[in-house]
């Protein structure tokens, strides 16, 4: 079986794919593989100078920098950039997919549903916390503003909208344990 899993910025999605990791459960992270096929994939590196110019690339490397500063404030250029970048990521996540020997693997992407790769998944989790504990989280993680927080929870998707494409959730409130919500689902993808 094939399990995405999902959560707004600061949800602690990584963390409970470590707790999964640690049941032997492998986990394809997509943001993390599609930041190394934007440097090696050669059909990515050749369509985005298209679309974005040489400067996309320095020293032979994304200049993430740049490109940021191309898309977050234009959300045609973000749709451009997505429409290079996730087909190939989204092809690469089967491909890992298929090759594994476990009774299910997972998929961690914070734009699974934004993507549409759900559709090619037997079931989604949605990891969920409460607003002002994933802003203090991603503050102190990547000691950015509050206000630079906001703004990249405001270009994902609600809560509320992913909820209604999970198959299951996981609550990381920081007062729910998540050891019995992470076994059960465990278990249930088992059977």
């Amino acid at each position: 079986m094939k399990i995405g899993i999902t959560g707004g910025i600061g949800s602690g999605k990584t963390f409970i794919c470590q707790l999964f990791k640690a049941l032997g459960v492998p986990v394809y992270n997509a943001d993390d593989e599609a930041k190394k096929l934007m440097n090696g994939d050669p059909r990515i590196r050749e369509r985005l100078i298209a679309e974005f110019g040489d400067a996309t690339y320095k020293d032979n490397q994304l200049d993430r920098a740049f490109l940021a500063s191309q898309v977050f404030s234009d959300k045609a250029k973000l749709d451009r950039l997505n429409s290079i970048v996730h087909p190939i990521v989204i092809q690469a996540a089967k491909d890992w997919a298929d090759q594994q020997k476990s009774r299910y693997s997972l998929k961690e992407a914070a734009l699974l549903f934004e993507s549409g790769s759900y559709k090619e998944l037997d079931y989604t989790i949605l990891v969920t916390a409460p607003l002002e504990l994933r802003i203090e989280r991603v503050m102190q993680r990547d000691a950015v503003t509050e206000q630079q927080v906001r703004e990249r929870i405001n270009k994902q998707l609600s809560d509320e909208e992913k909820l209604k494409l999970a198959d299951f959730v996981i609550v990381n409130d920081g007062v729910t344990p998540l050891l019995p919500q992470v076994w059960t689902l465990h278990q249930k993808f088992l059977k």
